[in-house]
């Protein structure tokens, strides 16, 4: 079902192993082309682009495409107790650990007089997509939802696909965890076409026509499949994004300490997410390799989603990787950056301390990523396809921007005028130069 890929005996460089690990066969440049026309149809028709859209990737062309106050209490008051209970509790561990990432101003004195501050200031308004095609998932919404509450943006807006059977409205678990938050802007919007309205704004005509059915935002979060990644890096620098979270990764770096089964498990739980997931084990065990392998193809076909689990695990970005030892193998996970990195080995904890890109870590043989996916109290939405090695997953800071406020007083600026009138020149900018000099 899985591949191997053998490294033993070999000594290869970064650039030797992104050529030979396992990623899928379609990136985000091949969905880039499908994306763009999706794109061009939000921003020049708007809501009835986006209605035409639903119909066509969704199934359904919804009535109203931003939902009304009363679906969101609605959609509360009938949640399961129990379901409401986990979401609850993910809210409170979720924003305890935000709360706690956000930055304090600080202030540098360089001499008397002279002073330079560091602000930290929320962007004005966010658009947060919760994915539900082939899953649906309230707890997206709790992350995107917290990240941006505790960073103090002012104005957030939600969107999630139609759903066929809520009668053209997302889920109702979204909707309820949404109400949760305390968020009323909600739009059943899927897809790039989602990123689109967010990233231009979309006129239409409900309740007025012509009237601006969503207002464009500074910053787009969430994650989603190929396409909705594509669609954040054509709409990068109209807007900013967190990442370009595509389909979902593992890596599991293991010794022969770690249990089959519960390597198999992790495997497979992020498996049942997309036929394009990724499951990645990294092992210098071939005792462990063939257990797990054999575990997969037991548990594959028993599980609720096996169609979708065999798939993703026997396509070409999944794959059991053999190596010569754990140096090797954390030269592999560092060099694939996966979204999730499971460390399930012999003294874990310091292993995790050499990792250097992972979107996050899970340590040890109790903290499987389904944890993290729901209430570890970290953030789930990370970044995949190797971009962890220059981004994070999303926090606070994704929501806000560093502003520097100087502040110089006469004799401040005098003690450094001359020094300023040299470089000034140097550079052959005499006015900069002599914006100082006047002064005195």
């Amino acid at each position: 079902m899985i591949r191997r890929i053998d490294l033993r005996g070999q000594v290869l460089s970064r650039t030797e192993l992104l050529g030979v690990l396992p990623r899928p066969e379609v990136g985000v440049e091949q969905a880039v082309d499908v994306v763009t026309p999706v794109i061009a149809a939000v921003r020049s028709r708007g809501a009835a682009a986006l209605r035409d859209l639903a119909e066509r990737f969704d199934g359904v062309r919804p009535e109203r495409l931003r939902v009304p106050v009363t679906a969101l209490d609605s959609a509360l008051a009938d949640l399961d107790p129990q379901v409401r209970a986990g979401l609850e509790e993910s809210i409170r561990r979720v924003r305890a650990v935000h709360a706690d990432q956000v930055p304090g101003e600080h202030t540098t004195v360089l001499a008397d007089g002279a002073e330079v501050r560091q602000r930290w200031i929320p962007v004005r308004r966010v658009g947060l997509y919760a994915p539900g095609g082939l899953a649906v998932y309230p707890s997206s919404v709790i992350m995107n939802v917290i990240a941006a509450q505790e960073a103090g943006v002012p104005a957030l807006a939600v969107a999630s696909p139609p759903q066929k059977d809520a009668g053209g409205l997302p889920h109702p678990t979204i909707l309820a965890a949404c109400a949760l938050l305390g968020v009323d802007e909600v739009y059943a919007v899927g897809g790039a076409q989602a990123v689109a309205m967010f990233a231009y704004g979309a006129a239409g005509s409900e309740p007025v026509d012509g009237e601006v059915l969503c207002e464009p935002v500074d910053v787009v979060t969430g994650p989603g499949n190929v396409y909705v990644a594509a669609a954040k890096r054509l709409v990068r620098g109209v807007v900013g994004i967190d990442a370009e979270a595509g389909p979902t990764e593992i890596a599991v770096l293991a010794d022969g300490t770690a249990d089959a089964d519960h390597v198999a498990l992790d495997l497979i739980s992020q498996a049942e997410h997309d036929p394009m997931a990724a499951s990645v084990l990294v092992t210098p065990s071939v005792e462990l390799a063939g257990a797990v392998e054999a575990k997969l193809a037991d548990m594959a076909g028993a599980t609720k989603h096996s169609t979708r689990v065999t798939t993703a695990l026997g396509g070409p970005q999944s794959a059991v990787v053999l190596v010569d030892d754990l140096d090797q193998g954390l030269a592999v996970v560092n060099a694939y950056g996966a979204e999730h990195l499971e460390i399930q080995t012999a003294g874990a904890a310091a292993l995790a301390e050499r990792v250097t890109s992972a979107g996050a870590i899970f340590v040890g043989a109790h903290s499987p990523v389904s944890l993290g996916d729901y209430l570890a109290g970290s953030n789930h939405v990370l970044p995949t396809g190797g971009t962890s090695r220059f981004t994070s997953g999303l926090g606070v800071h994704a929501f806000l921007r560093s502003v520097q406020v100087i502040e110089y007083s006469r004799e401040a600026l005098a003690e450094v005028a001359d020094r300023i009138v040299a470089v000034a020149n140097d550079e052959d900018l005499p006015a900069h130069g002599e914006a100082v000099r006047g002064r005195f």
